[in-house]
């Protein structure tokens, strides 16, 4: 069995009908777009709460719900990285609150916090890393939102 070397929690994140994402402008680089969420820590009790970390970290953001829907697998050096794709509403952001480190490193290059309408034609027009979320984001934006608006049953 391969070694998992590597995990992600990334959030296909939704306030109302737009997606929030982040812009990386870094120089000599053309711009591009990712969505909310990094790397899985140690201390992460689970991979939803490094999801939670992450969102606060980047948006000084909270959660209001969040459902995983995916999963990107990479082949890397010494084993796999997996992505867990969670599709998550928003419930409150607050950019003065950021905490993450990659904020006071000029030589990483700007993160703007932007939204676009979430429909297939919005997504498909943006350089949304990796190519093969940004095919899954366009070609499930109705499914994505079913599942978060499908009510919660408790057991």
């Amino acid at each position: 069995m391969t070694d998992i070397v590597k995990r992600n929690a990334r959030a296909i994140l939704l306030d109302g009908d737009e997606l929030v994402l982040i812009k990386r402008i870094k120089p000599g680089r053309e711009p591009y777009w990712v969505t909310v969420g990094g790397g899985v820590e140690r201390d992460d009790a689970t991979i939803e709460s490094a999801l939670h970390r992450e969102v606060f970290e980047e948006l000084g953001g909270k959660l209001a719900r969040t459902e995983l829907v995916h999963l990107i697998t990479d082949q890397l050096e010494g084993g796999v990285g997996v992505q867990h794709i969670f599709a998550a509403l928003l419930e409150s952001m607050d950019l003065a609150a950021r905490t993450g480190t990659e904020f006071a490193k000029p030589e990483r290059g700007e993160y703007e916090v932007v939204r676009v309408p979430f429909t297939s034609e919005a997504v498909r027009e943006l350089n949304l890393m990796p190519p093969e979320l940004a095919e899954f984001i366009a070609a499930n934006t109705y499914a994505i939102t079913s599942v978060l608006d499908t009510p919660i049953r408790e057991a």
